[in-house]
């Protein structure tokens, strides 16, 4: 069966050429130009996954996606004109899988569509543990929990999932770019300076004081490591 991608654009000259793109690569596709019509479709159709624009009529991409994410864990792109970092930055935080910037290239967007779901059905290295635990940490990956100390902590889908990242190689010194592949995915297309907003991110929610972290730690020119102690 073919996987169905759900497409939010309202404009027909760029939603209308990727739906025929899409469909050309063996994808299944639906084109909705506004929020409303998004939610009928997403909740009826259930997609394999979303491409979303930001700015549309009767409900912002950002209101659309918590929405989403409250229905389920399907794998969305956000698609937007502006490419300013904390744009983009956000919408990773939020837990996006990838943010694409207009104009862009079909073939581009189709190589990422597929990177996007070749990632959601690849399991992950020691994703046969159920629960984390270091330093005073305890991430249970089922639920979706994490306390630090006994207490519950709030994280974004991404801060788990990295946290989960260097939980899982505890002890070991993981560059930028290893946890951008493993976190993001190998063609996501990112700054490596995602990696340390979201490594700040991360301490102020877990560090007793994050400017002198007991915790994450930086490995000055190389990168982070979750530290051995537990």
């Amino acid at each position: 069966m073919a996987d169905r991608i759900l497409i939010v654009e309202d404009e027909a000259s760029v939603g209308e050429p990727v739906a025929y793109a899409l469909q050309q690569e063996g994808f299944e596709t639906r084109l909705v130009a506004d929020g409303p019509s998004a939610l009928d479709a997403f909740e009826a159709w259930r997609p394999t996954l979303v491409l979303l624009d930001l700015m549309l009529p009767g409900l912002s991409g950002w209101q659309l996606f918590r929405a989403f994410r409250k229905q389920a864990s399907v794998p969305v792109i956000m698609l937007t004109a502006r490419a300013d970092e904390p744009d983009r930055v956000a919408g990773l935080e939020m837990g996006a899988d990838d943010y694409v910037t207009k104009p862009f290239s079909m073939r581009e967007l189709a190589a990422r569509v597929r990177a996007v779901l070749r990632r959601g059905q690849e399991p992950e290295a020691g994703a046969d543990q159920p629960v984390l635990e270091g330093a005073g940490l305890r991430l249970d990956l089922d639920r979706h929990e994490v306390e630090a100390d006994g207490r519950p902590v709030s994280l974004s889908p991404k801060e788990f999932d990295l946290l989960a990242y260097l939980l899982r190689h505890r002890g070991r010194v993981r560059t930028r770019a290893e946890i951008l592949a493993a976190v993001w995915g190998e063609d996501a297309y990112l700054d490596e300076r995602t990696v340390d907003v979201h490594v700040r991110w991360l301490r102020t929610k877990l560090e007793p004081d994050p400017a002198a972290p007991q915790r994450l730690l930086t490995v000055r020119g190389v990168g982070y490591k979750f530290t051995e102690a537990s």
